[in-house]
């Protein structure tokens, strides 16, 4: 583990996504814009190694976080074993980064001194000024054009002895046998509008503080990725910040954020849509429960502060009452499993990840061809599609459910049903037809995409003419 510190706007974020090899860290001249630790794998060197970036350490934010920040910043030199230590070539150096240096020279572990943002000339004199602090060894780069990265590589390497380690994927999955079949963790994105407990969520499924909580919306800029072990199952928590309206977000690095979240909705494998629960439903919660719905994603609702939730109440009548609520304003998302629950106190965490492990298991085990023929047949026998004009109603051909472009560790199926005269199936029979579905596969949790295939009507001043022929077409598909 190598973690990054420094004070705030030396570059820091900018050097962990060079090393990750990817924009993980929002990067904005801002100071103090990253706030939580960040964790990716660095694959650049001799043997890969994680890296961590951090909050700046030894400055006052704008806002009400400076002391968890710095807490943050320090708990990964903690852990770390080497530490990355990074000033501001173009700044110079500051009495912060003199107070940080007098710090660092007291810890045991290696460490490298990085002057960064040297990627000009008229720069030289700040790098001999930062060679004054002391440190053996030291690296001008330029992490924002890529400059002296390979020097630093190689420095780490050398420092940590990656060479003689053993060249694994992730060091998170290191002790565990070649041999030995390893799923991928599921991917679980954390999202829901600011100030609904995401973060909270995710200390006490943890039990330590691993993001930063406060009552302030917005706490969270970065998605988080958080490797974690749940019974014996591993997942990786992806904290995201809070979706707010458009027209509440203030500058751009909210802008980042929002993008960051619906990125993180569309590499997970499973959404937990965060509501608090207390507060009610927002419009704003219909939204993000939307973006999940267009995106095709498994999600299951996870009703926080529960304990705020009519505390006097029978438990029984809160829990119905709740649902009954819950189950109108997220009417589109019927098939999602809503499980009360409360970070504060810890109550009712388990049955997430009970439902989250249902949801798998249903999505590995849908129904085969035949079983699913003979199922729509049945439903279509017992309700026959309204007529049209020519008294001859949709006839079904033949059902599948069509390979996914995008596999995923719980795919969402895409129904595909070929017949005659398609143009007359309306989008409330094809919602009775997947509630016939649902009654056989119990899917808790999972989407259905449908769409229909026939031979569409021919406009009769075509019929007769030489060269005119049947063309198979398609249905708009339909979110389900």
């Amino acid at each position: 583990m190598v973690a990054i510190v420094g004070k705030p706007n030396v570059g820091k974020s900018a050097l962990f996504n060079r090393l990750a090899g990817m924009n993980i860290a929002i990067v904005h001249d801002r100071p103090g814009v990253t706030r939580d630790r960040l964790i990716a794998t660095c694959f650049k060197g001799s043997s890969p190694f994680d890296i961590m970036d951090t909050g700046g350490i030894g400055a006052t934010l704008e806002d009400d976080f400076g002391a968890q920040v710095q807490a943050e910043a320090r708990l990964a030199m903690d852990v770390a074993d080497l530490i990355v230590f990074v000033v501001d070539g173009f700044e110079g150096l500051t009495p912060v980064d003199l107070g940080l240096a007098d710090t660092l020279r007291r810890t045991p572990k290696p460490l490298v001194l990085v002057v960064n943002k040297m990627d000009s000339v008229k720069r030289t004199h700040h790098g001999a000024e930062a060679a004054q602090l002391g440190f053996k060894d030291r690296v001008e780069t330029s992490a924002e054009h890529g400059l002296g990265i390979e020097t630093l590589l190689g420095l780490i390497g050398r420092r940590l002895d990656l060479a003689s380690q053993p060249r694994v994927r992730s060091t998170h999955s290191a002790g565990k046998s070649a041999s030995e079949p390893q799923e991928a963790p599921l991917k679980l994105a954390i999202v829901g509008r600011p100030n609904a407990g995401k973060s909270s969520l995710i200390n006490a499924i943890l039990g330590q503080q691993r993001t930063i909580v406060s009552p302030i919306p917005g706490t969270t800029r970065d998605a988080i990725d958080i490797p974690c072990t749940v019974n014996g199952r591993e997942y990786v928590l992806i904290d995201t910040a809070g979706l707010r309206r458009k027209a509440k977000i203030q500058d751009a690095v909210e802008t980042f954020s929002a993008h960051r979240a619906t990125q993180s909705i569309k590499r997970a494998d499973l959404c937990m849509l965060i509501l608090d629960c207390a507060a009610g439903a927002s419009m704003q919660d219909r939204k993000i429960a939307g973006i999940i719905v267009e995106l095709g994603k498994p999600c299951i609702l996870v009703l926080n502060k529960f304990d705020l939730f009519h505390p006097n109440g029978k438990m029984t009548a809160r829990v119905e009452e709740l649902e009954e609520t819950m189950g109108r304003e997220f009417f589109f998302m019927r098939y999602a499993p809503m499980i009360p629950a409360s970070a504060k106190t810890g109550q009712y965490l388990d049955k997430i990840f009970n439902a989250v492990e249902g949801v798998r298991k249903a999505a590995q085990n849908q129904p085969g061809t035949g079983v699913l023929n003979r199922l729509l047949q049945r439903a279509i026998e017992r309700n026959t599609e309204p007529l049209g004009q020519s008294g001859r109603a949709f006839k079904l051909l033949y059902a599948t459910i069509a390979g996914d472009d995008h596999p995923s560790a719980i795919p969402s199926p895409h129904i595909v049903l070929f017949g005659n005269r398609t143009e007359k199936l309306q989008e409330s029979y094809l919602r009775y037809l997947e509630d016939c579905i649902r009654k056989e596969w119990k899917a808790e949790g999972i989407p259905f995409r449908i769409s229909v295939r026939g031979k569409p009507k021919r406009d009769s001043q075509d019929r007769g003419k030489p060269g005119m022929k049947h063309q198979s077409g398609d249905r708009p598909q339909r979110e389900s």
